[in-house]
């Protein structure tokens, strides 16, 4: 304590680092300004105040909002870290009680994830907490940082996120991939051959283009496959597969989900696809809330019953 100085701390407005993160999230003066409840003249000066502090102009205004500059960018995990230990320090939360608790809990994941996971999670929050509710936001690795930071959601499930110094990241198990088909109408020996794999017509999902991970793994062997359908979400793939002799191959938590209440079979990939960490991420500066704390225990008991673990 003895090394802090305080003199020259106490000549800083801490508001300003308010307005920092308020446009940071926001991209946007007016938008902050609302959030705030301040007029959009006084966010602006005190915008300007940060540019005098900093000599550095933060954020630079384009078509698409405020993008914030280099120093704004390396700035901006230190603010909300500080902001949040400030808040920890002078705040005193309120207890969690999930049995009488009205939260609302907004949860950003891939609809494989939301085929696998969603009734799991739906169903322990009923038994153990009635009164508080779920949404489930589409997410992928794409968009999910995005999502986090401008607080559309609070957590996220899914694979792929790098690291960042304002998120947290907790691994919550591996997963892999298997294929899904209606072996009545297809009539081949399971588990399937790669020939007996390729002489099927293929549906893929797909949410950015026309390949996905089976086709690299088929073009390391020198082989491709018959793409006849593309989907961008997993819920429709039953009613194709049920109805055609085509075969899907989809993340196998998925499978297992889509299986397990229609009258579809499972195979192995034929393919050396390997596997991926599946990992729960928020913002650190909620790390220390209640409510987060436990719908995190939630998401894991779910996980651990929805995705079993290969045996090592």
């Amino acid at each position: 304590m003895s090394n802090i100085k305080i003199a020259e701390i106490g000549r800083l407005d801490f508001n300003l680092a308010i307005t920092f993160l308020a446009i940071w999230q926001e991209r946007s003066v007016s938008r902050a300004a609302l959030r705030l409840s301040l007029s959009q003249s006084a966010v602006s000066a005190a915008l300007a105040r940060l540019r005098v502090a900093t000599n550095d102009p933060l954020f630079i205004r384009t078509r698409g909002g405020m993008e914030p500059t280099a120093r704004a960018i390396s700035m901006a995990g230190q603010i909300q870290h500080g902001v949040e230990l400030l808040r920890q320090a002078l705040v005193v939360e309120d207890r969690f009680d999930p049995a009488t608790s009205t939260r609302h809990f907004s949860l950003g994941m891939s609809d494989d994830f939301e085929v696998a996971l969603g009734p799991a999670i739906a169903a322990r929050l009923l038994a153990l907490a009635p009164n508080v509710s779920v949404v489930f936001r589409q997410a992928n690795r794409h968009i999910v940082e995005q999502m986090l930071e401008a607080r559309e959601i609070d957590l996220a499930i899914a694979s792929g996120v790098p690291a960042r110094s304002w998120l947290v990241t907790e691994d919550l198990g591996h997963s892999g991939y298997a294929s899904l088909l209606n072996n009545k109408l297809c009539g081949l020996p399971l588990p399937l051959s790669l020939e007996d794999f390729l002489g099927l017509p293929h549906i893929l999902i797909s949410f950015l283009g026309r390949e996905g991970i089976v086709d690299s793994g088929l073009k390391a062997i020198g082989r491709s496959r018959t793409i006849h359908t593309a989907l961008t979400h997993f819920s429709s793939l039953p009613s194709y597969l049920m109805e055609m002799r085509v075969i899907a191959s989809v993340p196998s938590h998925a499978a297992r989900a889509l299986a397990a209440n229609t009258a579809l079979d499972i195979s192995p990939v034929p393919l050396a696809l390997g596997t991926y960490m599946v990992s729960m991420l928020h913002r650190r500066d909620v790390a220390e809330d209640a409510a987060i704390h436990w719908i995190k225990g939630i998401i894991r008991q779910a996980f651990a019953v929805s995705v079993p673990q290969p045996e090592t």
